[in-house]
């Protein structure tokens, strides 16, 4: 199982700290292991710390006044979140759950607020992340509005493989179907024809507990 310390191993802004600083980003983030179905993080709590996943599967949720669950984005291996509402010193806008058992790492405000005014790299990454998930959310927006379903489960998949937001997420993802249902917005049996029309174009392969991409541009670009 990956560990905190390989995580930022992995991360540019963090190879770029002098080892004096990474070891104080090491010892002033926690980390603690999350159950299938736990909290992460919780809708309307205030936000004290910038939150990334180790190794596991979350996703980032919500419900409507009428009680219905809407899931927004899932965050795999190797990603960051929380950085927006971080920055803007707002009460957290929804929930985040753990799809699977998830080592989550939790960086207190301080140490992130320390990096943001001292390290170049740090900023850099801050960009281009908050640019990557922008463009994530105007393409979930575009892809509701426009798509079919099986369309829809397709960009799903493929915006689980951002190198930048995601870069411990290997071609081979470990995701129930179940999962990418609740991702996608579909019922399982929905889902379930979907990765199947997929895996006849070419797209993926449906293995025993994932599925592994075998056409990463087909998956970006397939249309109902």
């Amino acid at each position: 199982m990956p560990t905190f310390a390989a995580m930022l191993r992995a991360s540019s802004w963090a190879r770029a700290l002098a080892p004096a600083d990474l070891t104080r980003v090491e010892a002033e983030t926690v980390t603690r292991v999350c159950p299938a179905g736990a909290l992460v993080c919780r809708k309307g709590e205030a936000v004290e710390a910038w939150i990334g996943v180790v190794d596991g599967l979350v996703k980032m949720t919500n419900v409507s006044a009428e009680g219905k669950p809407t899931s927004f984005v899932g965050v795999g291996s190797g990603g960051w979140f929380g950085e927006g509402s971080l920055l803007k010193d707002e009460p957290r806008r929804y929930d985040i759950v753990a799809l699977r058992e998830s080592v989550i790492a939790y960086m207190p405000r301080p140490t992130f607020m320390w990096l943001l005014e001292t390290s170049m790299p740090f900023n850099r990454f801050l960009l281009t992340q908050l640019n990557e998930r922008l463009g994530q959310f105007i393409g979930m927006v575009e892809h509701d509005r426009l798509l079919g379903p099986d369309a829809r489960l397709a960009r799903c998949l493929a915006s689980m493989f951002n190198p930048h937001l995601y870069p411990g997420v290997g071609p081979s993802l470990p995701i129930s179907q179940e999962e990418i249902a609740q991702l996608a917005g579909l019922s399982r049996q929905r889902a379930n024809q979907a990765l199947q029309r997929l895996e006849q174009a070419g797209l993926l392969r449906i293995e025993y507990g994932g599925v592994t991409v075998t056409d990463l541009d087909g998956l970006r670009r397939y249309e109902d």
